[in-house]
């Protein structure tokens, strides 16, 4: 399998205090659909939105991305469609976002 044939995992993380302004619902039923539909296309496979439980060092949500492979991801990251994505966080916070990747073990 060569690695622009591994999927790749993108998590968006918002760190800040529970009173700090992060609409759920806006979140859940219009950002990660807008999300979806715009980088759909380039291969985006999937976003899930977790929201951890009780006090998690400020970490007022979590995004899951699933993207078909690095090219996937890099395709969408630079895509005309990035600054609506982007654009649609004002919405439902005044929190920045956070992206990692995550990269699995390696097994022995």
């Amino acid at each position: 399998m060569t690695t622009a044939s591994v999927p790749v995992q993108i998590y968006v993380t918002y760190q800040g205090a529970a009173s700090d302004r992060f609409d759920r619902d806006l979140y859940v039923n219009r950002h990660l659909p807008l999300v979806m539909s715009l980088w759909g296309k380039y291969g985006l496979q999937s976003v899930r939105a977790l929201f951890p439980a009780g006090d998690a060092d400020g970490t007022v949500a979590v995004c899951e991305c699933l993207f078909r492979d690095e090219v996937a991801m890099e395709a969408a990251f630079s895509s005309a469609e990035t600054p609506e994505v982007m654009a649609d966080v004002a919405l439902f916070t005044d929190l920045t976002p956070n992206r990692f990747r995550a990269v699995p073990l390696k097994s022995n």
